[in-house]
């Protein structure tokens, strides 16, 4: 039998996904960066929030036997690395301070974790509403 989230976990980690990714976005408002290069990392945050949504969405259809296709299974999972990729190699070549650079990489994590989080606890609750 499955059971409801808790309150906790869900508000813990609505906030883990708001904290990083506001933060990363406040954060890139704030910044000195050319135009084309805040583009470049909102691009590069959208992308792998999709990304990681996708991954978990995949990985739990597939658990439930859902069917999933391979290659969508693979994409969710190539997109999920290209986007750390594509940040870490933005930031080792970024003109920012190493500090900076933490900051974007350590919220970005964040966001993608708390998107993780809100996407297994929306199947979680759903999957609870339609056995009541």
């Amino acid at each position: 039998m499955n059971q409801k989230t808790s309150a906790a976990f869900v508000g813990a980690s609505w906030f883990a996904l708001g904290t990083g990714m506001f933060g990363y976005l406040i954060g890139l408002w704030r910044s000195g960066m050319l135009l084309n290069e805040k583009g470049f990392y909102f691009t590069v945050l959208m992308f792998g929030l999709f990304a990681v949504v996708s991954v978990q969405k995949s990985v739990r259809d597939r658990l439930e036997g859902l069917p999933v296709t391979d290659i969508y299974y693979g994409i969710s999972w190539f997109s999920t690395i290209l986007s750390i990729t594509l940040l870490t190699i933005g930031l080792w070549n970024a003109t920012l301070l190493p500090s900076e650079k933490g900051f974007y990489a350590f919220a970005f994590l964040l966001a993608l974790f708390g998107a993780i989080a809100v996407q297994k606890n929306t199947r979680d609750n759903q999957e609870v509403r339609k056995t009541v």
